[in-house]
Order: structure tokens, then C-alpha cells, then sequence
């Protein structure tokens, strides 16, 4: 998945406007104007298509969990340089707040199956020896579910 796929779904799945989408970066201090923000939306085809690198989706990433869960005392987080998809789901997680039990309902909505054990390898450090990489499919089947859960209907 690409960082517009993930960008272009979590506003999908909360009915997110432009103004909402500039408010979350903002919780990151991020300024965005509404012309970025459309063109970040649009089709990779478009001519006005502009790709969201790893630092922008963390930031955008981190203000959704400020949006969604509140901000925390001390420093705001730093986004990210470099992102994978394990960090991603680890980001959606925290921000809807999900524990494994939740996720694994959520994987079963799209008829896709895992073991807790198979789950928690993805959340683990890189160097753990019973670390996973989160593949594309993976996380996009989390984001389906989610989808399906918070607005009833599946993607594509």
C-alpha cells in the first residue's frame, strides 16, 4: 500500500472534510493548506497527483492519534522518516485504541484469520526474534475491517 492508499482510506472510513484533515495536522504542527491536501487525495493518474512521503503520513499519523485519544503531557511526538507498514498499524492501532481482541475481530470481518501470536510478532522491535514485517495485504485487511466496522461497508 502506498501512503496515499493509507491516507486516501482513513479519511474514507471517518468521513473526514478538508478542514478536518488540516486540523489533524495541525495537532502535529503541521500547516497544510486545502490545495495540498486535494492533491495528496487524488489519483496517482491525476496530473495534480502529489506523492505523501513517510514523514507526512507520520505526521499526519500522530495527529490523528492526538485527535482521537487527546494529547499527551510533555513533547509531541516526532514523525517518523521513514515508515513501514508495521509502524502503521501500530500508529492506527494506538489511535483507535485497539487491543488484540479488537483487531483480531476486525481481521475476521474480512474472513481473514491469525493467531494472537502471529498479531503480536508485528508490534514487537526489529531486532525481537519473533519479529514480523507487516505485509501490504495485512494491513490492508486491518484497514478493511475497520472500515467495515465503523461504516458498514468493504473497500474496493
Amino acid at each position: 500500500m502506498t501512503n496515499n492508499d493509507v491516507l486516501r482510506r482513513v479519511r474514507y472510513i471517518l468521513e473526514l472534510n478538508d478542514n478536518q484533515m488540516i486540523a489533524i495536522f495541525a495537532h502535529s504542527d503541521y500547516t497544510i493548506t486545502r490545495a495540498e491536501v486535494s492533491d495528496l487525495l487524488k489519483s496517482d493518474t491525476d496530473p495534480d497527483f502529489q506523492d505523501c512521503n513517510d514523514k507526512l503520513l507520520a505526521t499526519f499519523l500522530n495527529g490523528l492519534i492526538t485527535e482521537k485519544r487527546g494529547a499527551k503531557d510533555g513533547p509531541k511526538p516526532v514523525a517518523e522518516s521513514k515508515l513501514n507498514n508495521n509502524i502503521i498499524f501500530m500508529k492506527l492501532r494506538i489511535a483507535f485504541d485497539l487491543k488484540s481482541d479488537d483487531i483480531m475481530q476486525l481481521m475476521e470481518l474480512t474472513e481473514f484469520t491469525m493467531s494472537k501470536h502471529e498479531l503480536s510478532a508485528f508490534f514487537r522491535k526489529p531486532d525481537h526474534q519473533h519479529y514480523r514485517k507487516c505485509k501490504d495485504q495485512i494491513l490492508r485487511q486491518f484497514i478493511k475491517g475497520l472500515q467495515i466496522k465503523l461504516r458498514g461497508t468493504g473497500l474496493d
